[in-house]
């Protein structure tokens, strides 16, 4: 009889893995963010990336950075937190102390939607605005809700 394997990924790392495939759907040319919303029974409840509302044309509202925030896509992108929220199809309190595994650490506009559909704990794999005045409200709207955060570490390669 063969040994069992013992390379097995963990949970923390094969959602983080689905939210990695999510944010390669993301167009936006600088920042894919990925999503996947798992329930405390290891379930995938759904996933989102950040992307304009598919009404919104791509040739419309061209990708780019500029001033004018009303020629900005930016100011049009549903961010992948949301997105997972809004494509989910169950009753908002299968969400209750789910664990959001996000590629970005959320903003402060998605962390409020987070605690307010019951998401006990955030996994995230980047916190590249950390410190920000952004990334502290975050925090703090988390905190101040009692749901936990944590990065994850990628023991297996991504390849």
């Amino acid at each position: 009889m063969a040994d069992e394997r013992r390379d097995v990924i963990s949970w923390d790392e094969f959602f983080m893995r689905v939210a990695i495939a999510a944010q390669l759907r993301s167009k936006d040319p600088n920042t894919q963010v990925g999503a996947c919303i798992a329930d405390t029974d290891h379930r995938i409840l759904t996933v989102g990336y950040n992307g304009t509302p598919h009404a919104i044309s791509d040739a419309e509202f061209p990708w780019g950075t500029t001033d004018d925030p009303l020629n900005d896509k930016h100011s049009y992108v549903v961010h992948a937190e949301a997105n997972a929220i809004l494509n989910f199809r169950g009753s908002l309190k299968d969400m209750q102390d789910a664990t959001v595994y996000v590629t970005l650490f959320p903003c402060h506009e998605c962390a409020k939607l987070l605690v307010q559909v019951g998401i006990g704990e955030v996994v995230y794999l980047d916190d590249k605005y950390d410190g920000t005045v952004d990334n502290q409200i975050s925090k703090r709207v988390l905190d101040s809700c009692g749901v936990n955060y944590r990065k994850v570490e990628m023991t297996h390669g991504l390849g």
